[in-house]
């Protein structure tokens, strides 16, 4: 996959993963930023714009069908096209069990899973199309277990997870590769909130280059950093009482 040139299209790009995501990649294509925050994304814009590529900042809350799709076509509009899609939403909220939270659900759910199924929705269509194109969602290694005090999250990072898997499949004799994309813990404002300690933090620089270079390879699942992948899938496939009972000794 070749990136220079290309029309690519990334929500939640005011802050963390998606925010360096623009950084890096404006340097090689033309982007289109999206997310609700108008007035981070105009000041992204501005810092971006001379590295000779297009910058279309566009508020879009990824949780509004009717918003995403007016987004979309804005995106086609004036990118001329769109190659690359990258859908980066995400919220996180902790939520223990003495302070059981729906709303914090109705919220992550909405963000983390029915965000990439309405961008999906409206890409489709136009990605279908196109000669060759790429559909990147960006779900979590914590899709593995549920974690105490992040059901929610970890919830609604498996449900992505698996859609991305059942459109990779259903897609592949098609123009469009699905990418799924699993990260660790990496330093973002998001994490930055978090009272426990996080194993093999990453830095989010280091986090958009191998998500980059993962793109540029088409790989099928690109996950990170390596110690976390493997403890995941460990904890995938212990038995259930096994898992508990680590989760016991950690606290």
């Amino acid at each position: 996959m070749e990136l220079k040139n290309k029309n690519i299209i990334i929500t939640g790009a005011s802050s963390g993963i998606g925010r360096q995501l623009a950084m890096d990649l404006s340097k090689t294509s033309n982007i289109a930023i999206l997310a609700r925050n108008k007035n981070k994304l105009d000041d992204l814009a501005e810092q971006l714009k001379n590295n000779g590529n297009k910058i279309i900042p566009i508020k879009c809350d990824v949780t509004n069908k009717k918003e995403v799709s007016e987004a979309v076509a804005l995106c086609e509009n004036q990118l001329g096209g769109i190659d690359v899609a990258i859908l980066n939403s995400g919220v996180s909220h902790r939520n223990p069990v003495r302070n059981f939270n729906s709303d914090f659900a109705v919220e992550t759910i909405n963000v983390n899973f029915l965000g990439i199924v309405y961008m999906v929705e409206a890409l489709l269509p136009r990605m279908l199309k196109k000669e060759k194109s790429v559909l990147v969602g960006i779900s979590s290694l914590a899709e593995s277990r549920g974690f105490p005090q992040s059901g929610f999250y970890c919830a609604s990072k498996a449900a992505a997870s698996i859609l991305l898997e059942s459109l990779r499949v259903e897609l592949k004799k098609t123009n469009i590769k699905v990418i799924t994309v699993k990260p660790g813990f990496i330093k973002t404002p998001m994490t930055d909130k978090n009272e426990f300690k996080m194993p093999f933090l990453m830095e989010v620089e280091k986090a958009s280059e191998i998500i980059i270079n993962g793109i540029l390879r088409e790989k099928r699942i690109i996950q990170f950093p390596l110690p976390t992948v493997f403890f995941s899938k460990l904890l995938k496939i212990i038995p259930d009482a096994a898992y508990e009972y680590l989760i016991r000794l950690s606290k």
